[in-house]
């Protein structure tokens, strides 16, 4: 369930901490003809914290510079492109820019897991790796309790009523 409160009193964060906990977002691409596709993001204690203390956040991805999205990407690097999470009580859509971030050993280290290892025959050097840097800058967020009964109880009193079901929140906030 979505805490409310947070939604209320700390919507950037709540945001990230959802993402983070995303098994994948759809990433969209500067070709507005190019669909979306889902991608796994990367984002650690390290970004949460630099959030929690005000900062900005950022979200990496691990992509691959021969695919459409990467070519994109390296030919209009700082684009501004989408990322939307669905989660059953938490949906986001995010608007930033992307950009290539090339051959940062540091960087891969720090994401590095199973996971990415999967992708990258080559290992952490393999040269088709492209890691890509989201800064968000504003999203449309939604959250509700994600309780059932008020779900249906809400809907219910709606349709008896003719008013609006209360089955939760939204707001565009600065990511």
């Amino acid at each position: 369930m979505a805490d409310l409160s947070k939604f209320e009193t700390e919507p950037k964060l709540q945001l990230l901490k959802e993402i983070k906990g995303a098994r994948c977002v759809m990433l969209g691409s500067p070709v507005a003809s190019e669909h979306m596709q889902p991608m796994a993001p990367q984002i650690d204690k390290q970004t949460v914290k630099t959030v929690e203390e005000g900062g900005d956040s950022v979200i990496y991805f691990f992509s691959d510079n021969t695919s459409d999205l990467g070519k994109a990407i390296m030919k209009n690097p700082g684009a501004r492109v989408m990322a939307t999470h669905i989660g059953s009580d938490y949906q986001a859509c995010v608007e930033g820019a992307i950009y290539p971030v090339l051959n940062d050993p540091t960087l891969i280290e720090r994401f590095w897991n199973p996971i990415a290892a999967s992708w990258y025959p080559d290992g952490k050097g393999d040269p088709k790796m492209l890691m890509l840097k989201f800064v968000p800058i504003t999203a449309a967020v939604w959250a509700s309790t994600g309780n059932p009964f008020k779900f249906a109880y809400e809907t219910a009193k709606a349709n008896i009523t003719d008013t609006l079901p209360d089955v939760g929140s939204s707001k565009i906030i600065a990511a």
